[in-house]
């Protein structure tokens, strides 16, 4: 009798684990039916300055639409290195990320696809296949409709390059967070304005800078490593970064050193008090990067704009204090 018992226990995990199985290879790379935003692209010369300024700059998307290490330390010391990606970001055991191609190139590039499938990508994290991009990533869904115009129509105005990119590698593991995170799900209801708060010291402008342009809530809220789902407060920092051993490697760093993201919020204790006013907060960024396997993107950012960089401070500070202490920023486990 127990060995029936036991038997039974053992063919109803198989089935259900078979059954997780068939689940999430069915599943994980789901299409959505989403439509494409009604945007068209402009060849004005302001939208394509300010587009400029956004890629280059806040947007960060210089940083990691390169092609190699090398290139990703020129267009961090300010080189303005074509985006014609392939730049691999390992995700640990969930699998390989390869940045893509934004170039206009025709066979490689956003050349291929419509403006309306470059829209919904960034409104919706769709890619132009209806599956879903990871939002985190490119936090774009509430970006104004005229930044998003701007940055599309500056895309469109680049030289086209060739340079085919390998398909992104999920292991299995990385499929079923993609079917059961809700980091890895589209954006179905984006509430975007239609303009940009004005470039001016505000907190409204740094609140729209801080989410939904420059990512800061991205990566100074703690997340789940593997999920990607926060499990700390908003901009109190503690999220861990593995290392990356190009980074490592390229510039002469230990290759166990793992980042911690600090605290921001204007608890006494953080690291926005250690700025005394403005000026100093200035100042630090234009000094740019000064950590050298710093996750965060500080020549991009190096590059903002003094009233988006006021502005940002205004906003910070307007923030609830919460007291965390992340620990060290550079560490080894």
């Amino acid at each position: 009798m127990a060995k029936k018992i036991i038997l039974g226990i053992l063919a109803l995990l198989v089935v259900v684990i078979g059954g997780f199985v068939v689940y999430v290879q069915l599943n994980w790379n789901k299409v959505y039916d989403i439509p494409y935003p009604d945007l068209q692209v402009s060849t004005d010369s302001t939208v394509l300055a300010r587009g400029k300024y956004l890629v280059y700059g806040p947007a960060h998307c210089s940083n990691c639409h390169v092609a190699s290490m090398e290139e990703y330390i020129a267009a961090d010391n300010g080189k303005e290195i074509p985006l014609r990606g392939g730049v691999e970001f390992a995700m640990g055991p969930l699998g390989s990320l390869f940045t893509r191609n934004l170039t206009p190139d025709p066979s490689t590039g956003i050349g291929r696809y419509s403006d309306g499938q470059l829209f919904r990508m960034m409104r919706h994290a769709v890619k132009p296949d209806g599956t879903a991009s990871i939002g985190l990533l490119m936090p774009f869904w509430d970006m104004a409709d005229e930044d998003l115009i701007a940055v599309v129509s500056y895309l469109r105005s680049m030289e086209p390059i060739q340079n085919e990119i390998p398909d992104n590698q999920w292991t299995f593991m990385g499929k079923a967070v993609r079917v059961f995170s809700s980091a890895f799900k589209p954006i179905e209801t984006p509430n975007p304005p239609p303009l940009a708060p004005p470039m001016e010291a505000s907190i409204v402008r740094g609140e729209y800078i801080a989410r939904y342009v420059a990512n800061c809530v991205g990566c100074h809220t703690n997340r789940d490593l593997t999920t990607f789902e926060a499990i700390g407060p908003e901009f109190a920092g503690g999220m861990e970064f593995e290392p990356w051993p190009e980074m490592h490697l390229a510039v002469g760093e230990d290759p166990e050193l793992w980042m911690r993201s600090p605290n921001i919020t204007p608890h006494p204790n953080s690291a926005l008090s250690k700025f005394k006013n403005v000026e100093e907060w200035k100042e630090r960024f234009r000094k740019g990067r000064q950590i050298k396997i710093s996750p965060m993107h500080w020549g991009p950012f190096s590059r903002m704009s003094d009233q988006d960089l006021e502005a940002l401070y205004l906003y910070l500070h307007s923030l609830e204090p919460i007291e965390n202490d992340p620990g060290e920023l550079m560490f080894k486990k």
